[in-house]
């Protein structure tokens, strides 16, 4: 490819708009143009990054067994109607109506769709295991759209979805797939960790994310050093933190604690660690008769140490919140407590609540907790002496740096990351909703056993950017630059021995199989370079008057300090050794 021929739009300066990094380098690479609120015109140069990635993906599916089909953007009501998403899913599932006043909804995701192929195609046994993949463009109305590809409303995702006979084959499936996720982002060659995960909205078991490690990451990882133990924060088991409860040493005293709402406030004062200290978190869960009211209420006291924080997905696995909790109102607070929130406590309740400690608050000793009076806390808490043992003891909190591995082979460590991809197990969540189901051995119908698996196309060059640039601009991994080499000729509109080698060189790597791109703009070196640079192209040859006189050519790779003379006859075997041909 010749620049001549291409699309180059570079800028000097992002936007004002760009928020993150990837977000202002794409814009300044000319990789994307912004046409609305978190939807992105394409442009050349990101496109070929896109396909890059699309090519590798496709043969990695490929190669595990997944079959390629294509479903539509637009999508019929009924189907997510038929397992109730059409409702339930939200704002950010966008609904349009056609002519005929017939509801459809703009795909954010597939399941519906391929378990109506499912249920309609694949009839036997015989024909499972079966696992169709699809790269699609799909649109999430979401609320604020940021950080350019990495949160807008349409992007380009590959979902998978496998169907299998019993549990034991989903499995199976499953890590199929796991395998196949792994080969995609080892020849991307990102920094990624596969992370135990919770299932989300999507719902379903056995979970795993997948993790481009990033310092301007949303995702919070936690993995230890030490062992191959790796989680997302809301799935990461906290141990707890003391071994048994100590016996009681201090008496239980009423201590004021004037204008000091918060545990770190309230521990400064008293001139007591933090870790002394018991966080009082209210939560409520409504009962609903047949037409919808409330007939009952029950709050909760959720019991954090001081120093932890509420992990609200691991709360609402308890049983009791699964079917779902909100914060309790002020007023019932005030009913059960008769107190504000800042001085809460489980002493001295007005009206009966459902105690849930966690772990280690449950260990504790002569803890500090709210004694449910303005302006006061207790000192010298004690379970059993001083109030009930509690409801329930759970896994309540985020684990935090320095915790014991679950695993039991070191501690906790935490990196932030960019989720990327996520494999699911579904199980029959969807089949058994839109009744898909196969004839077994004995011909009865049986419920399919149902995988699905993500990968975020478009979101990829956002997260590969974050982890991959410097003041310059991009650093693309090989596999997905746009162009993998760069030829920059300087005088190629002026010298005929420049233009005759710089196309020579071009020609050979074309025929090689590279993605080699050749600068015959005639722009002057620093601008060329400084082009390419921001673009991000990892492998750059410089051809000048000079060094061919001299018969040498200059090699760069975009990771390095500075150019490496090369015999003008040894470039090319350079070239092919640095991209492993």
């Amino acid at each position: 490819m010749k620049a001549s021929q291409f699309f180059i739009s570079t800028l000097k300066e992002a936007p004002a708009d760009a928020e993150i990094v990837s977000h202002k380098l794409m814009m300044r690479a000319g990789m994307i143009k912004r046409l609305g609120a978190g939807i992105y015109n394409y442009m050349p140069m990101g496109l070929r990054v896109i396909r890059k990635v699309e090519a590798i993906i496709r043969e990695e599916m490929n190669r595990a067994g997944a079959v390629e089909l294509l479903m539509p953007v637009v999508q019929p009501a009924e189907l997510w109607q038929e397992t109730g998403r059409f409702d339930k899913m939200g704002p950010e599932l966008l609904r349009v109506k056609d002519r005929h006043e017939r509801d459809f909804i703009i795909q954010p995701t597939s399941e519906e769709v391929v378990t109506d192929i499912a249920r309609q195609e694949l009839r036997s046994y015989k024909q499972l295991p079966k696992n169709f993949y699809h790269i699609q463009t799909k649109f999430r109305d979401e609320r604020r759209p940021r950080f350019g590809i990495m949160r807008g409303r349409e992007f380009t995702m590959k979902d998978a979805y496998s169907f299998d006979r019993d549990v034991e084959s989903a499995g199976r499936s499953y890590d199929a797939m796991f395998k196949a996720y792994i080969a995609i982002f080892d020849r991307m060659g990102l920094q990624y960790r596969a992370v135990a995960a919770d299932t989300g909205a999507i719902g379903g078991d056995r979970s795993h994310e997948f993790q481009v490690i990033a310092d301007t990451g949303e995702d919070a990882i936690v993995y230890c050093p030490t062992s191959d133990y790796a989680a997302n924060i809301e799935l990461a088991e906290a141990l707890p933190l003391l071994a048994e409860r100590a016996a009681p040493q201090e008496p239980l005293v009423k201590a004021p604690t004037p204008g000091k709402a918060t545990c770190a406030d309230v521990a400064e004062l008293l001139g007591l660690p933090l870790e002394r200290t018991v966080k009082s978190l209210v939560l409520a869960t409504d009962e609903l008769g047949e037409d919808g009211e409330v007939v009952k209420t029950t709050v909760w006291l959720l019991m954090v140490r001081g120093d932890h924080d509420l992990n609200e997905v691991k709360a609402g696995k308890i049983e009791g919140l699964k079917a779902g909790f909100r914060f309790a109102t002020v007023a019932e607070i005030d009913a059960h407590f008769g107190c504000k929130p800042g001085y809460l406590g489980p002493i001295g309740l007005k009206q009966p609540v459902k105690v849930v400690a966690d772990r280690t608050v449950a260990r504790m000793a002569d803890f500090v907790c709210g004694a449910n009076e303005a302006d006061f806390h207790f000192t010298g808490a004690n379970w059993g002496r001083d109030l009930p043992e509690p409801d329930l003891v759970a896994d309540l909190r985020n684990v935090v740096e320095g915790d014991p591995s679950p695993d039991g082979k070191g501690v906790l460590a935490i990196q932030r990351g960019i989720e990327v991809g996520h494999v699911f197990y579904l199980g029959t969540k969807y089949s058994k909703a839109m009744d898909a189901t196969y004839l077994d051995e004995k011909g009865k119908p049986q419920l399919m056993e149902m995988g699905c698996y993500g990968i975020g196309v478009t979101r990829l060059l956002g997260a590969a950017i974050e982890q991959n640039h410097d003041e310059r601009g991009i650093v693309w991994p090989d596999a997905m630059a746009p162009f993998t080499v760069v030829i920059c000729p300087i005088g190629y509109d002026r010298s005929a021995d420049v233009k005759a080698a710089a196309d020579r060189l071009h020609d050979e790597l074309t025929a090689l199989g590279v993605d080699a791109m050749l600068d015959d703009r005639g722009e002057r070196p620093g601008a060329m370079f400084a082009d390419w640079e921001l673009v991000g192209v990892p492998h750059r040859v410089v051809i000048s008057d000079r060094g061919l006189k001299e018969g040498r050519l200059e090699y760069q790779g975009r990771r390095d300090a500075q150019a490496t003379p090369v015999a003008v006859a040894e470039v090319l075997d350079l070239l092919k050794g640095r991209l492993g041909r």
